[in-house]
């Protein structure tokens, strides 16, 4: 079940019922498995309990080091970063996240890679850098479509590109 009904065309947050959220995070409980955890990382971001998604996400990185595999360990710092984020540390997250989509391209794991600069694209574009957020999402497209992504995934994307293209418009026309 997904719990994600759309993005915030203006902050490209996913728009999401925190009912279901809350529901879905106290069926989770202390769960210790690196799926849950994952999931309660998630779950507590989009939630806005930001203090505690920082401790479980920091755990879900410990997890995945000792008993993930990469892949494993990569999607738990790409959604650590996605926690400093939310907390307003725009350079951590990007740094992780540069790092992230380096090791993943390295790999071949295209998936994970374009996952990656969407996420730093986020970054970006809450940091107001709309054109370094326009190279991310076109680099995360080109990786999507390498990935062979559904057309709904790339659909997505064009339309943060999209949002990019209309902020950095509004804000050379306000300057």
């Amino acid at each position: 079940m997904s719990y994600i009904h759309g993005h915030d065309p203006e902050t490209l947050r996913e728009i999401v019922d925190a009912a279901e959220c809350r529901a879905r995070l106290a069926d989770l409980g202390d769960q210790r498995s690196l799926p849950s955890l994952l999931e309660r990382v998630w779950l507590l971001k989009v939630l806005d309990q930001l203090d505690d998604a920082l401790l479980v996400s920091d755990e879900s990185v410990r997890v995945a080091r000792m008993a993930g595999t990469r892949k494993d360990l990569l999607r738990a710092r790409i959604l650590h970063a996605t926690v400093l984020q939310r907390r307003g540390a725009y350079a951590a997250a990007a740094h992780e996240l540069t790092t992230c989509a380096e090791e993943a391209e390295g790999q071949g794991w295209a998936a994970i890679a374009a996952f990656a600069c969407q996420h730093r694209g986020k970054v970006h574009f809450d940091a107001g850098d709309f054109d370094a957020a326009r190279r991310d999402f076109k680099q995360e497209l080109f990786l999507r479509q390498e990935a062979g992504a559904s057309d709904a995934e790339l659909q997505s994307t064009l339309l943060a590109v999209d949002a990019a293209d209309r902020r950095r418009t509004r804000d050379v026309v306000a300057s």
